[in-house]
């Protein structure tokens, strides 16, 4: 069976690779005029913390999504309509990352913290709900996936993906009170998806 999916492939990792690259751009040197030497270099750099944080967070949780949508786009051989736009909101949710990534790390040590996370960790609850929903339609029509998958294997990546939404609104859920803990809670699910791509690996075997 001839594999109609490249050119969305293609499209998506040049989406992919241009989101990952916006988050450098909330990255600033400071002003020759205003750091005269290394010692105010350094605070400079250490009160920058925030956005150094908010920078790596939202590269590999970028990185991990694409690593994601290559592996599950290795199970999804043809294409329709509703698998290209559902394809689509995944885009545009990942090119909209950079924004909340900016809100984070301007207001993360301030008063407005609480609002910032929510906004930080609800972008990835709506990610969440878009991969689900392109592997929901994907696979409600078998004769769109790859050769000779079984439903058992169907049934594990559905599974691999639904188990991290409900993680996706604790989070979400607690940023309004404990913005540090939920956090901490998106850095476990980096974890958690580096960790369950290999079981969409084990789909392929």
């Amino acid at each position: 069976m001839e594999k109609e999916t490249i050119r969305i492939e293609n499209f998506s990792d040049a989406v992919f690779a241009i989101a990952i690259t916006l988050l450098v751009l909330d990255l600033h040197a400071p002003d020759i005029q205003t750091v005269k030497n290394g010692a105010e270099l350094l605070a400079y750099l250490k009160n920058e913390w925030t956005a150094y944080l908010a920078f790596t967070l939202s590269f590999f949780s970028i990185f991990i999504m694409w690593v994601n949508h290559h592996k599950i786009f290795k199970q999804i051989y043809s294409r329709n309509t509703a698998i290209m736009f559902s394809n689509g909101l995944i885009l545009f949710l990942v090119t909209a990352v950079s924004y909340p990534t900016a809100l984070l790390s301007r207001f993360f040590e301030g008063e407005a913290s609480s609002i910032s996370v929510a906004i930080y960790t609800g972008i990835f609850v709506l990610i969440n709900i878009s991969y689900n929903l392109l592997w929901f339609i994907a696979s409600n029509n078998k004769k769109l996936l790859r050769p000779g998958i079984t439903n058992s294997a169907i049934k594990k990546i559905r599974n691999n993906y639904l188990y991290g939404f409900p993680t996706y609104l604790i989070a979400f859920g607690i940023s309004f009170h404990y913005p540090a803990a939920a956090l901490a809670i998106s850095m476990l699910l980096l974890i958690y998806w580096a960790v369950s791509s290999g079981k969409i690996n084990m789909v392929e075997e």
